[in-house]
């Protein structure tokens, strides 16, 4: 599919006075603009991202009445169940708020629900459960914003329920909960709102100690990593200093996982997080149940914990084999049943898909077909599904307006989950592609390209991809720089590597550079040398063997006009 090139305009006057102020870079200066980082003081707060820049936790609604519960129960000597979600989020989370209340002295029972028996979050049969252990506070983290009967149900037995999500909060009534930290909350004074569950729990920490926990930011980076929360604010502070933690993990399971996933001793990057860490973590929850990854992190035997890496490991094996059968009949269902014209929403369902890997497929289809997708597993007549979106639309709004047709559902502005009847699909699909058709502009249904700037190929060098470090870490919110130059002269017949990777020479007449595309190799033909070409693209250090140099790391090629 064709994409859109959009460079960002340029502000030239700000561009060199946010230079002079700070004496960086005039590139960097016009990156910061791009991801409106306006001010000398916004601009040296990004760059150092310190720990000294964080918030005071009692600014959350309800802090100061989370604490003073969890101090009660210390006093006390209460039973706390900690209640996680199944995901990476959910499980560190969990692992953190395990390791902070036992610090107390608190003695603590560890739940996740299973996602194929249990569904998503709250059920009402915890609060049986919790009853027969002698619990009397259950902590809800990554999930509980929406469980408006269960915490009914759990408070009518006598338990007391504090809620720390991130989601989005309904429309209008909340959960009777003791207490609720969301900063999504409409009434909550915090200045940030984009925190996993968890920085939730490492702001409670904070409001509890007195201090960030830095020998626990480990876990909160993998966690808002793989959460894809933006890297902005706290986030980029959190994920900056707890990324080099992680190598040097005092957690047994964490580092047996490393060991296994074979990324020991790496400069640990987001990448890692995202593509090799996060996924094992989650497979445990796609496959059976994420206990395992609870009971790896909260191991305190190594040979127990390289084992359950170990089976991390097999899962993640099983959920890839299990995740590319589905993608095809996915991908097959839609080439055969979907009308484009009619759908600007995918909708597709199936008997007996794994629960375990709708959001990625969805995640596939999204991205192969640019457009929002719900991808449903039928059940005995229900179906559990996970959605996917695009830029400019909003999920969570287009499932409010539909909600009459679901039996549950809930996320984010491009992620979420529900439940629905059989019959209810068709006229689910049938409304959700009407306010579609009203609110979702054709011109949004073709990928863009976000290029930072267009540059001269010969600008491309060692100090660029270095000043380009400065930026770090990369991931939602802070998204790697992107730089086009046009009008290259192709020097080089490309090269096909392995998965369909790409790689040839091009030059300005004086200047030579290696361009690689992962992924590109159908754009082969259009690539010939002589030829001119457009080219998009994030630059990269090539280090493989030989002295550094500059490379090109192609997202798109178009022919030169």
């Amino acid at each position: 599919m064709q994409k859109i090139w959009r460079v960002k305009q340029q502000d030239s006057e700000l561009q060199k006075a946010l230079s002079d102020a700070l004496n960086i870079d005039p590139i960097l200066a016009r990156l910061l603009i791009n991801r409106e980082i306006n001010t000398p003081q916004a601009a040296h707060h990004f760059l150092s991202a310190d720990l000294t820049q964080i918030h005071d936790p009692f600014q959350f609604k309800n802090m100061d009445k989370v604490v003073a519960r969890i101090k009660k129960a210390q006093l006390n000597k209460e039973k706390v169940l900690v209640f996680g979600d199944y995901d990476v989020d959910g499980v560190t989370s969990s692992v953190l708020l395990y390791y902070l209340l036992t610090e107390m002295g608190i003695e603590v029972t560890n739940h996740i629900p299973h996602r194929m028996q249990d569904g998503y979050g709250l059920n009402h049969e915890i609060g049986e459960f919790a009853k027969e252990k002698g619990i009397s506070l259950l902590i809800t983290v990554d999930c509980g914003i929406t469980a408006i009967e269960e915490v009914q149900t759990i408070n009518s037995m006598g338990i007391e329920v504090i809620i720390i999500d991130h989601h989005e909060p309904p429309d209008g009534k909340l959960p009777d909960a003791y207490a609720i930290m969301n900063p999504k909350q409409a009434d909550c004074p915090y200045p940030f709102k984009e925190l996993a569950s968890v920085g939730l729990v490492a702001k409670l920490t904070q409001a509890i100690k007195g201090r960030v926990d830095e020998e626990a930011l480990d876990f909160v980076s993998i966690g808002t990593i793989a959460d894809v929360a933006p890297l902005r604010g706290e986030n980029r502070i959190f994920v900056r200093a707890g990324l080099p933690k992680i190598s040097t993990t005092k957690n047994k399971g964490l580092s047996a996982l490393l060991e296994i996933a074979k990324i020991k001793g790496k400069k640990i990057t987001p990448y890692y997080v995202g593509f090799i860490l996060g996924p094992r973590i989650n497979a445990t929850g796609r496959m059976d149940s994420a206990h395992k990854s609870l009971d790896l992190f909260l191991s305190q035997n190594w040979d127990e914990a390289y084992s359950l890496a170990g089976v991390l490991e097999k899962y993640n094996v099983q959920r890839q084999k299990m995740q590319q059968t589905t993608v095809q009949e996915a991908l097959d269902i839609v080439e055969q049943e979907v009308n484009f014209k009619d759908n600007k929403i995918i909708v597709l369902s199936k008997e007996g898909w794994h629960k375990g890997v709708l959001g990625i497929v969805a995640s596939r289809i999204t991205e192969k077909y640019y457009r929002p997708s719900v991808v449903i597993s039928l059940t005995d007549g229900v179906g559990t599904a996970s959605a996917r979106s695009i830029d400019g639309f909003h999920l969570h709004d287009a499932l409010s307006y539909c909600s009459q047709h679901l039996e549950t559902f809930g996320g984010h502005q491009g992620a979420a989950g529900l439940r629905i009847k059989e019959e209810n699909i068709d006229p689910f699909r049938l409304l959700i592609n009407e306010m579609a058709e009203k609110t979702l502009e054709l011109k949004k249904l073709i990928p863009m390209i976000s290029i930072d700037c267009e540059i001269p190929l010969s600008s491309v060098n060692l100090d660029l991809a270095n000043t380009m470090e400065e930026l770090q870490p990369f991931g939602g919110g802070n998204p790697e720089p992107v730089f086009c130059s046009t009008r290259v002269i192709v020097k080089s017949a490309p090269v096909i590597l392995g998965k369909e990777t790409i790689k040839f020479w091009v030059t300005d007449g004086k200047f030579s550079i290696s361009a690689v595309g992962f992924g590109m190799a159908k754009f082969k033909e259009m690539i010939r040398p002589g030829g001119k070409v457009d080219l998009a693209y994030q630059v990269t250090i090539d280090d493989w063997n030989k002295a550094p140099t500059a490379q090109l790391k192609l997202k798109d090629i178009r022919l030169s006009d």
